[in-house]
């Protein structure tokens, strides 16, 4: 099935840390502290971690696999193995370019509250309410935002336009050891402040009696939306691997990886809001909020602050890679365009609906669809409808449809390597991981809105 001419990441190293860097982003640096200090902390990461062993570390195999064993973009891997289900592959472009709609608006505002840093600009504010105050208006501001909004999706074709080799891979091995670098030195920083203690305690010491149903439905959802499971990355990604890539190690060390950014991220924001007498369960705005005030109550603020917004830019810079990454993928084998024709094809896609979706928090806001603005419209239909619909029908193919010599196949390096838990890896993908995703589903839909 493959062709020589199709490009091929130099090593085992190399698939770590491309696949790492895709589902490394705001899931674990934004959204996994907020969340985790919405459902007790400790709690729930408890719950969180045996959910990535369970339903995220299979499905990712299972993404892996049909990547590999196709050697084609995500509709090409599905139409190549079981024609019928090319609508699998179709789901996971239509997501990532969806996803891209609104994330490179987030992305945008990392951008801008970087820049911000760096002039000292975030640091003449006083109050909590003065910083929302200025969050509120610059994400409302008809021109700021889309401008960075345009600029993170320039820097991110430049890096796809590059290739495969030297774009992606080589940005991957810069990124995700920067990345590490400076959440490293930013937890060790928070562990320095007084009090970070009970920041710790909140974040490790688990309290059962906080783990209710909802907890366990919250916990698998960001389990799910952290390791970037269901919008065809991986599959694009695995598409690229060696023949002797061990694809239960590299999904292994990415699931590892990927739990540790978010534990790193919990160690940077707990013990620093804890420290600050502020209340872990302040939601989304925590990033763009509450902590450029705490940031701006430390010595060397300038430095702290502009580390942590950094930090952001580079975890959403490998996110948008992936995700471009698959649409330019599909564009070059399927409609046949040259890589450059197929990167720019989805720049502007991505780039005409980020601008409509940064103005649709201001002035665009009028305009709604099912009584959202097109910002919340695009997150709403990816994260509660498509994702899990993706990561269902991904269970569901591999678990029943694709052939067992196949999944074999790829998971043994064609016999090379032991697979002594095949029976209890399908028997996930057969009925555990399909009745979990289905559950998120339904509870995305509002089924377990009482629980």
């Amino acid at each position: 099935m493959k062709t020589d001419k199709r490009a091929t990441l130099g090593g085992k190293l190399s698939a770590v840390l491309v696949a790492a860097g895709s589902s490394v982003g705001l899931g674990n640096i934004w959204r996994f502290p907020y969340v985790a200090g919405e459902n007790g902390g400790g709690s729930f990461l408890l719950v969180y971690a045996l959910c990535v062993l369970l339903l995220g570390l299979p499905i990712l195999l299972a993404e892996f696999a049909v990547g590999r064993a196709a050697h084609r973009n995500t509709v090409g891997a599905y139409r190549t193995l079981a024609p019928a289900w090319r609508f699998l592959g179709y789901n996971g472009v239509v997501t990532a370019l969806l996803i891209m709609g609104f994330y490179f608006v987030v992305s945008g505002w990392t951008l801008e509250y970087t820049v911000h840093s760096l002039t000292g600009e975030l640091g003449r504010y006083a109050t909590a309410e003065a910083y929302a105050s200025a969050f509120d208006a610059f994400i409302r501001d008809p021109w700021r935002p889309a401008v960075y909004t345009v600029l993170f999706v320039l820097l991110t074709h430049g890096i796809i336009a590059w290739g495969v080799q030297k774009g992606i891979e080589r940005s991957a091995k810069v990124l995700m050891p920067l990345l590490f670098l400076v959440l490293v030195v930013l937890a060790v920083r928070s562990l320095l402040m007084p009090g970070s203690a009970e920041g710790l305690r909140f974040l490790f010491a688990p309290d059962f009696s906080k783990i209710t149903a909802r907890t366990l439905l919250v916990a698998m959802g960001q389990a799910f939306f952290s390791l970037s499971i269901g919008m065809g990355c991986m599959v694009t990604y695995a598409s690229y691997f060696n023949s002797d890539t061990n694809l239960r190690h590299t999904a292994l060390h990415v699931t590892v990886l990927d739990t540790l950014v978010a534990l790193l991220a919990g160690i940077v924001i707990f013990p620093a809001v804890f420290s600050s007498g502020i209340a872990p369960t302040s939601g989304p705005s925590l990033v763009f909020v509450t902590l450029p005030g705490i940031f701006n109550s430390l010595p060397l603020s300038m430095v702290w602050s502009t580390g942590f917004f950094l930090l952001l830019v580079i975890a959403t810079l490998t996110s948008t890679i992936s995700l471009h990454e698959v649409a330019t993928a599909y564009f070059h084998e399927e409609w046949h365009l040259s890589r450059k024709a197929a990167a720019w094809t989805t720049t502007l896609l991505v780039g005409t609906i980020g601008i409509l979706a940064s103005l649709s928090v201001g002035v665009l806001n009028g305009w709604r669809i099912a009584g959202l603005n097109l910002f919340d419209a695009l997150d709403a239909l990816t994260a509660n409808i498509l994702m899990p619909l993706g990561g269902l029908c991904t269970s569901l193919f591999v678990g029943w449809r694709l052939d067992r010599r196949t999944f074999d196949e790829q998971l043994t390096n064609r016999g090379k390597l032991r697979f002594r838990i095949r029976s209890v890896l399908i028997f996930l993908l057969r009925y555990l991981c399909p009745l979990v995703l289905l559950a998120i589903f339904l509870d995305n839909l509002g089924v377990f809105k009482g629980l």
